[in-house]
């Protein structure tokens, strides 16, 4: 399978909606191609909800979405068991959860509590309800929104959360000739009818198999432990990176590389993909956050201390 004509065919549909996004559209047809989900932090109305609605669209997998609100109940994600009078028996009814893309809405508008309902969903492609566990479709990707500014009716995404996120992006205000050019090319209405299918949950399932054989040097890999270790010793941080964060960066590295057209890795991807992996699930000392510190600044400092010159020696396979 031709993994770049493939991203580049499923950009190409997203683009007759979205103007002016297409390094943020690049790096969620990875996260997709690596099986990982996505978190879009941004203000209102710059167009999340939208992005996530034409990729799905352009994907050809079924889709689902959740509305998140404060009294949302975790079985009004997962689904819950409920008595039939007629048969006597109680019957399963399946949450919003259980199909292949998953828009969370505004999710950090929900209580803890059903955020980690979740937790599972995420991380194991299942869900448990009354002690019995489901198997989610493969593949399962939670393409969430969430909006940073507004403090009333909002919780705090907690951490083990935030770790399962692959990679965390803000759209951003577009520029006045991208504004310009939405404008005259959405109109009144924004016609996601004229997005098509590219692709489909077998073939993304068969990309992500022909992925896998992407070679990473053990040069890169230790480039990979090292950027992610300086961030569990960084002076400026309280929370380094996961073991689950190198492996996210690993995976999407390989993908990224794939995407190129290549079937190794090279030092640059890994660069090209820190801060969206990594940015989100760092936390800053309080002394960082007085100083004016962010967690783009630390990373940036990781890669400048890092030295990559053996990971070029090592790169091709």
């Amino acid at each position: 399978m031709d993994i770049r004509r493939l991203a580049q065919d499923i950009q190409a549909e997203t683009e007759k909606i979205i103007v002016g996004k297409s390094d943020r559209i690049q790096m969620i047809i990875m996260a997709v191609l690596a099986n990982g989900h996505i978190l879009l932090d941004d203000l209102p109305g710059v167009g999340k909800t939208t992005l996530v609605k034409t990729i799905s669209r352009a994907l050809g997998c079924g889709c689902g979405r959740i509305q998140f609100v404060p009294d949302m109940l975790p079985s009004d994600i997962i689904g819950m068991r409920i008595f039939n009078q007629k048969t006597g028996d109680f019957e399963l009814r399946q949450g919003p959860v259980m199909t292949h893309i998953l828009l969370a809405d505004e999710i950090n508008r929900a209580i803890p509590r059903t955020q980690s309902a979740l937790l599972e969903a995420m991380e194991e492609r299942q869900v448990s309800i009354d002690g019995e566990r489901f198997p989610l479709p493969e593949p399962f990707l939670v393409l969430a929104t969430q909006n940073p500014v507004e403090s009333e009716s909002t919780f705090r995404l907690p951490a083990a959360q935030m770790d399962r996120f692959l990679i965390c992006l803000s759209m951003g205000y577009p520029k006045p000739e991208e504004e310009r050019e939405m404008l005259r090319k959405l109109g009144d209405d924004i016609p996601l009818d004229t997005v098509r299918a590219v692709t489909s949950a077998e073939e993304l399932l068969q990309a992500q198999r022909e992925i896998a054989a992407v070679h990473v040097s053990d040069a890169v890999a230790d480039y990979i432990v090292a950027l992610v270790g300086m961030t569990r010793s960084h002076d400026q941080l309280v929370m380094g990176a996961s073991p689950r964060a190198s492996r996210g960066l690993y995976r999407a590295a390989k993908v990224f590389a794939a995407m190129q057209g290549r079937d190794f890795v090279t030092p640059d991807d890994v660069k090209t993909l820190v801060q969206p992996v990594l940015a989100h699930r760092l936390v800053l000392s309080s002394a960082a956050r007085f100083s004016g510190a962010s967690t783009a600044s630390v990373l940036q400092d990781v890669l400048d201390r890092v030295d990559a010159a053996p990971a070029l020696k090592g790169e091709r396979p």
